[in-house]
C-alpha cells in the first residue's frame, strides 16, 4: 500500500477516535485492510489519492462497506458518491444481495449518514461484531 494512502487512512483513523470513545470506533487502518475477505479501493487524480473504501466479505450474500474516506481537501465534489456507486457495483457483480455498514452519530458525520441514504441504506440493528451504541448506527440496503 503507497504511503499516501497509508497517510489517508492515518487520517481517517484520527477523526474517527475525535468523534467516539476508543470502543466505538471500528475504522480500519492499512494493515487490517488487507485480510483476505477485504477488498481496498482508491481515487486517484493526478496521481494523488483522494478517496478510499473497502468491500468485506461477511458471507455468501451479504457483504459491508469499510473505511470509506474522502480527502478534506476535495470532499462537495462527488468522490465519496463515486466510490460508494463503485463498491455496490462490486458486490452486485460478486453476487451479494445485501450491503451494510457502520458509521459515527456525530454531528461530523452527518454528511457520511446523508450520502449512504441518499443511496438508499436504512438504519437497522447492529450486525456482526457491532453493538448498540450512542455513538454508532448501522445501516443497510439490498441491492440484488
Amino acid at each position: 500500500m503507497r504511503d499516501d494512502v497509508r497517510a489517508l487512512l492515518e487520517t481517517h483513523l484520527q477523526f474517527a477516535y475525535t468523534q467516539s470513545p476508543p470502543e466505538d470506533v471500528y475504522a480500519l487502518g492499512a494493515e487490517a485492510l488487507v485480510a483476505e475477505d477485504i477488498t481496498f479501493f482508491s481515487i486517484r487524480e493526478d496521481g494523488h489519492v483522494r478517496a478510499v473504501g473497502a468491500l468485506r466479505e461477511l458471507d455468501d450474500t451479504h457483504a459491508e462497506i469499510k473505511s470509506m474516506h474522502t480527502a478534506a481537501a476535495v470532499r462537495g465534489r462527488g468522490l465519496g458518491a463515486r466510490m460508494l456507486d463503485y463498491l455496490l457495483q462490486v458486490a452486485r457483480e460478486r453476487g451479494y444481495r445485501r450491503v451494510s455498514l457502520e458509521t459515527g452519530t456525530t454531528d461530523a458525520f452527518d454528511p457520511a449518514r446523508r450520502l449512504y441514504e441518499t443511496a438508499g441504506f436504512e438504519k437497522c440493528e447492529p450486525f456482526g461484531d457491532y453493538r448498540a451504541s450512542s455513538y454508532s448506527v448501522c445501516m443497510t440496503r439490498e441491492i440484488g
